[in-house]
């Protein structure tokens, strides 16, 4: 079954290639949305899609791209919004 996460990653996630290697993992487990960064220092994300692959998407969040640093990554259940595919958002 499909679902909405939403994700907010907060550690060392600026500069450290997040949103790309975060885009690359999106494909890589077939997951829909975006990525952005917070001016707080954060980084947010909208994912879309079935409930494992979005388990193995979160536990790559929950790690990061070889630079960051992940201190917490809160999880919420959203409303779908059926993104077609996955993008950076600036």
């Amino acid at each position: 079954m499909k679902k909405h996460v939403c994700f907010t990653v907060k550690g060392k996630v600026h500069g450290v290639g997040f949103r790309f290697s975060c885009m690359e993992a999106a494909y890589r487990y077939k997951v829909t949305g975006y990525v952005k960064n917070k001016s707080d220092g954060s980084v947010y994300i909208e994912a879309e899609g079935e409930e494992e692959n979005l388990e193995e998407f979160a536990d790559w969040c929950r790690k990061g791209p070889v630079w960051s640093r992940i201190l917490n990554v809160v999880e919420e259940e959203g409303t779908m919004k059926n993104y077609e595919s996955f993008e950076i958002v600036r």
